[in-house]
């Protein structure tokens, strides 16, 4: 069984309900329609439901399962806009104010049912930036009891591959702080080992990656991997980390026991911490397109309630794996 297939799997054993808000995406219309005949979640299309029925039919698919949830004619519009209203007040927000970001931005209309408990997760990204995904989740669930911040890493599934678990990887942070502090690093180290433990299902090695193995360089940026490493041990004392590691040396054995012997990490890794947003995002679309690996995300993690961004570059097929992994992360 493939991970993926392992994600859906879970995601049937305690069915969730997945707001889509990109209905008018041939990809979200495609996906909630497989999504619906695998049984992997329910599904909420925010949208014109005749529009959409059309859409469907001329993808020859079938979304006839879907709850469908029209902004424009919604009988619980203004409960929704009463708690935007409340939510952004303080920040000048008016109940006007609130109707007009109601109407004008789906992923803030379905981040609000979320907060109002009609959902249990949200999915966009599809045709938007991750800042419109982002934003309207930290300005209504806001973190998660006990985050210190949100990060984002990619789930990677690469074929044939001897490392990791079984192939299996996350990439942290991939797609959303640019250049965090040594202590956000460890932060992220630490959110990203409990993702994978969730959705993988085994045990997390958390290797900080840099350009140097234990010394071998020395510049600023190895200094601050340094730090990062020292910061998760003091804070994080449970997890399984080390660094700072160059990527052979954190994932091939061999390797592993030259530049780094007596290592708890070293060429075993499954958790890759980047120094940066450069180096994560451009690790993951390397893996993806040469090593034709499945990657998945960018999955958010801190957030109070379960909201995944996807690449705009995604296929109808990766949105269902996504809404598989939310589902998943929902149960939790």
């Amino acid at each position: 069984m493939s991970f993926i297939d392992g994600i859906k799997a879970k995601a049937k054993q305690n069915i969730k309900t997945i707001i889509l808000p990109e209905s008018e995406d041939e990809r979200t219309i495609r996906a909630a329609a497989k999504v619906l005949e695998d049984g992997l979640a329910k599904i909420i299309l925010i949208g014109n439901e005749n529009t959409i029925r059309s859409d469907a039919a001329k993808y020859g698919v079938d979304v006839s399962g879907a709850a469908f949830v029209d902004p424009e004619n919604c009988s619980k519009f203004e409960e929704y806009q009463k708690i935007l209203f409340e939510l952004r007040q303080k920040k000048g927000m008016t109940m006007e104010g609130a109707k007009e970001a109601l109407l004008a931005d789906r992923t803030m209309f379905g981040v609000v049912m979320l907060k109002a408990g009609d959902g249990d997760g949200l999915v966009s990204g599809a045709c938007h930036s991750t800042a419109n995904t982002l934003r309207p989740a930290l300005q209504v669930l806001k973190t998660a009891p006990g985050s210190k911040m949100v990060s984002a890493f990619f789930l990677m599934d690469v074929p044939d591959c001897e490392y990791g678990h079984n192939g299996t990887f996350i990439f942290a942070d991939s797609g959303l702080n640019q250049d965090p502090s040594s202590d956000e690093l460890a932060t992220i180290a630490n959110d990203s080992a409990k993702s994978f433990r969730q959705l993988v299902g085994a045990d997390p090695y958390v290797a900080f990656i840099s350009h140097s193995t234990k010394g071998s360089a020395k510049h600023a940026l190895v200094d601050k991997v340094v730090a990062a490493v020292a910061s998760a041990h003091e804070n994080y004392p449970d997890l399984v980390c080390d660094g700072e590691l160059q990527v052979d040396a954190a994932i091939v054995p061999s390797v592993a026991a030259s530049k780094a012997p007596g290592s708890p990490v070293a060429g075993k890794a499954n958790v890759l911490v980047f120094p940066n947003l450069d180096c994560g995002n451009s690790a993951y679309k390397l893996v993806q397109r040469l090593a034709k690996a499945e990657a998945y995300g960018p999955m958010l993690q801190g957030i109070a309630k379960p909201v995944n961004d996807l690449s705009r570059g995604c296929s109808w097929q990766d949105i269902v794996g996504v809404v598989a992994l939310t589902s998943v992360q929902a149960q939790a």
